[in-house]
């Protein structure tokens, strides 16, 4: 597995996810996202935006949003990596901080963000709270992480190089008893006889 950059053509597949997992779609633009692929098969496992607001001030607040994994991927390291890449992001344009408005905290506190209080929300983003609270997670809690606190735990880097879908996972080598042939006494068209 690897996290890489959204491209134009993931565009659909983005949206697609975005609705399928009711995800914050507000702002969409799919250069903003990366997307956790796997590198044998291709197959794409989750991902994740990286937004900016806009202060009075004219300065930027950093904001981690529509982060997604899809089922099969879950519990393999993937969300974790996700939020890495973005934070990696955030960090390389210059940002200390990053904020996240997210219903399992705990998960995030992993990864080293804290919980703060709404009142200690840059002002631009009590309405974006406000927002994501009506629209998809009504129990959504204000995070905070300096982008030099991130920790990415042994687990989930583990089960990252690891992973891959349950989907192919399950994946078993069919045989002739599946489909009712009998391989002792079967004959079959090309059957010489020897």
């Amino acid at each position: 597995m690897y996290v890489r950059a959204a491209r134009n053509r993931d565009e659909l597949w983005l949206l697609d996810q975005i609705e399928e997992l009711a995800l914050d779609e507000a702002a969409f633009r799919s250069r903003d996202y990366v997307i956790a692929v796997d590198e044998e098969t291709g197959e794409k496992g989750g991902f994740g935006r990286l937004r900016l607001h806009k202060t009075e001030e004219d300065e930027e607040v950093c904001e981690l949003t529509s982060i997604g994994v899809l089922p099969g991927w879950k519990g393999k390291g993937v969300g974790a990596h996700v939020v890495e890449r973005l934070v990696e992001n955030a960090g390389d344009q210059g940002f200390e901080e990053v904020y996240a408005f997210v219903e399992r905290a705990e998960a995030y506190e992993e990864l080293g963000f804290a919980r703060i209080e709404e009142a200690d929300l840059p002002e631009v983003l009590g309405p974006r709270l406000e927002e994501k609270r009506a629209d998809v997670a009504p129990d959504a809690v204000p995070m905070r992480l300096s982008v030099g606190s991130f920790t990415m735990p042994e687990r989930h880097r583990e089960a990252f190089k690891a992973a891959s879908s349950e989907a192919e996972e399950a994946e078993v080598e069919e045989t002739a008893e599946d489909f009712g042939i009998d391989p002792d006494s079967a004959t079959y068209k090309y059957d010489t006889g020897r």
